[in-house]
């Protein structure tokens, strides 16, 4: 909803006024306007829509979260890297219904921005795989499939991994 330094501008002024409530003995105001600066430093770091996004997606609302991830008008000044690189994995995921093309860059994109949990780097990475086996790039998707089965830790994404290696062995 707001800029990335807009919240940080907001979170440092009420930090400040925290600070006067403090100097002026009204220790509940300023204990109370720390709690509230806390809120936009924590939606610095994980912005709301995102989140928003990811809770629709869980859903299985597809229509809810690319209506949350159209509401970020320009992620690079908006997100900070680390978002950046979950804006595009969540388009990537959206995309992957409908056109292969402009998924595999969305998840391109994510990967080289960098994801918080391997789970998700291996879910990219075995979207990815997925892709390039069906434009027939075998050997990328091994590499690719390899790469999934290393950081897939929990073996969440085993069934997935297995089943590509066989449609690679057709190919």
């Amino acid at each position: 909803m707001f800029n990335k330094n807009i919240k940080l501008i907001l979170a440092c002024a009420i930090i400040a006024f925290a600070v006067y409530q403090f100097t002026e003995s009204n220790i509940g105001n300023g204990i109370f306007l720390l709690l509230l600066s806390t809120i936009f430093i924590l939606f610095y770091f994980k912005n709301e829509l995102i989140i928003l996004s990811f809770l629709q997606l869980r859903k299985q609302n597809m229509e809810g979260a690319k209506k949350y991830l159209d509401k970020i008008k320009n992620p690079e000044s908006a997100l900070i890297k680390k978002q950046q690189g979950y804006y595009n994995y969540l388009n990537g995921i959206l995309v992957s219904q409908t056109n292969l093309g402009q998924a595999e860059k969305y998840f391109k994109k994510a990967i080289e921005l960098g994801l918080s949990m391997d789970q998700d780097l291996a879910l990219a990475k075995l979207q990815l795989a997925g892709i390039a086996a069906s434009k027939r790039r075998k050997i990328e998707a091994e590499k690719l499939l390899s790469e999934a089965k290393k950081l897939d830790k929990h073996n969440m994404l085993k069934d997935q991994i297995n089943m590509l290696k066989q449609q690679l062995k057709r190919i």
